[in-house]
């Protein structure tokens, strides 16, 4: 998968677990932590998937999609997930999500990513 570019984000796992302690939700923090870059889409708005079964916690869902340049995911797929289940539930929630689209030359492109999705205490995290 050459085309896909995974998206970077700052922080890990334990960075945004202390910052949704504190005021700001989860959605909040992460959109705090994305690395912001014209060559990749830039989450401006994020959903959290429904809550997750506890004995999801540890594993990781990779997702591919296409950022419109509109900035709207559209095309996925599964890169890997260990089932069916808890792909549909990371692919719901990142359905909802809107991206600044990635840009060449100022203008924005339609570009395929990989979102790397780690599950911890029945909560799921994009991370990189």
């Amino acid at each position: 998968m050459k085309a896909a570019h995974k998206l970077a984000v700052l922080a890990g796992l334990s960075a945004l677990l202390s910052l949704s302690a504190s005021a700001k939700t989860t959605e909040e923090a992460y959109l705090e932590t994305v690395v912001k870059n014209d060559n990749v889409p830039v989450p401006v708005s994020v959903v959290s998937p429904r809550s997750v079964s506890p004995s999801y916690a540890g594993t990781k869902v990779e997702v591919a999609f296409t950022v419109d340049e509109k900035g709207t995911p559209k095309e996925f797929s599964v890169v890997s997930a260990p089932d069916a289940l808890i792909a549909s539930v990371i692919m719901d929630a990142v359905k909802k999500w809107r991206f600044n689209p990635a840009k060449v030359d100022g203008a924005a492109v339609a570009k395929k990513v990989v979102l790397p999705v780690r599950i911890t205490e029945g909560v799921a995290f994009a991370s990189n």
